[in-house]
């Protein structure tokens, strides 16, 4: 079984989202980090397959923060695989950092809040 912890503003959304992988990802165990302040804590202890964090244009789910997280994890569990989910909508600026995180191997994915719940559960799969 595989592990992801979710990072997300909204409760509910994280609550939706955890249901929605549960259903189309059989052999994943989704654990909701508390706040952005204990996600790197909940990855030493749950040792993440997968940790799905969403980023947005202030505190404390800003870019810049998720990195500082992204470092933490990447002290405690290397080969946990990192996906940033953002709202392509919204701000342009923003977005342009998440892909070019990836450019850059900092990341191992990211998804934009558009995409079908398929796509999502499938790129979730294949990190």
């Amino acid at each position: 079984m595989r592990k992801m912890v979710l990072d997300m503003q909204s409760g509910i959304h994280a609550h939706n989202m955890e249901r929605m992988l549960m259903q189309k990802l059989e052999d994943y165990q989704v654990v909701i980090s508390e706040s952005p302040d204990s996600t790197a804590e909940w990855c030493k202890v749950h040792s993440p397959d997968v940790l799905l964090m969403e980023v947005k244009a202030y505190s404390p789910w800003m870019f810049s923060e998720r990195m500082e997280i992204r470092e933490k994890l990447r002290q405690s569990n290397p080969d946990c695989r990192i996906i940033l989910f953002v709202d392509d909508e919204s701000d342009y600026d923003l977005t342009e950092h998440v892909r070019q995180a990836k450019r850059e191997g900092l990341i191992d994915a990211f998804l934009f809040g558009s995409v079908s719940e398929n796509y999502f559960a499938s790129v979730v799969d294949s990190v």
